[in-house]
């Protein structure tokens, strides 16, 4: 099970990630590097969540936030693309834009992961915004459930005919750290989805 992370690369030595199979670093001009390595922490976090529910996957990182949590359309298109070309079972995108000016290149990139028998995982809607590319036709949609328990989904259909996945918005727990001081939100929900049905997907297969 090969799950590309697009997001702001991963700490791979952390103990909650235990390493990496891989990854990329994504330049603001949509060029490759080596370095994936997390400055920001939270690749890292989502990555923890993924690793926590599916401890037999491999993991890439694809590094597209570099200073802060935003960057350019091209970095994300060409990170998409780069797990298409990698042969990625999942894709997992705890981000998104709501910008409508972005819906063609990206409804495009999403047709190029579904062709490829890709599954992507990614944001839907929040507080009224509409995210893409997790809206968008192809995609797997996720939206929050804080009263969701973090070691289940629950999901709802939507009226073009997909299914939203509901899930919890905090993350893997760290201890000595306060629930209300760790990261949280719709990012997390995605993670825990991703990771829930990577395992689904590896229990299925053994």
């Amino acid at each position: 099970m090969r799950i590309a992370i697009i997001d702001s690369g991963v700490h791979a030595a952390h103990v909650h990630v235990n390493g990496v199979a891989g990854g990329v670093g994504i330049t603001a001009e949509g060029g490759e590097e080596s370095d994936f390595t997390d400055h920001i922490g939270h690749g890292t976090a989502v990555a923890a969540v993924i690793r926590e529910k599916a401890p037999a996957a491999e993991i890439f990182a694809v590094k597209i936030f570099h200073d802060s949590l935003a960057t350019r359309i091209e970095p994300l298109v060409c990170a998409i693309d780069w797990a298409v070309r990698h042969r990625m079972d999942l894709i997992n995108l705890s981000l998104g834009t709501g910008n409508a000016a972005h819906e063609a290149v990206l409804r495009a990139a999403v047709e190029r992961v579904r062709g490829a028998g890709i599954l992507l995982i990614a944001a839907h809607e929040e507080a009224g915004v509409r995210w893409l590319p997790g809206s968008l036709p192809g995609a797997l949609p996720v939206s929050l459930d804080w009263d969701c328990p973090r070691g289940e989904y629950r999901t709802t259909p939507l009226p073009d005919g997909r299914t939203l996945y509901l899930a919890s918005g905090f993350p893997r727990p760290i201890p000595g750290v306060p629930l209300e001081r760790n990261l949280k939100g719709l990012s997390f929900a995605v993670a825990n989805v991703t990771g829930l049905l990577a395992a689904e997907r590896i229990t299925a297969c053994s």
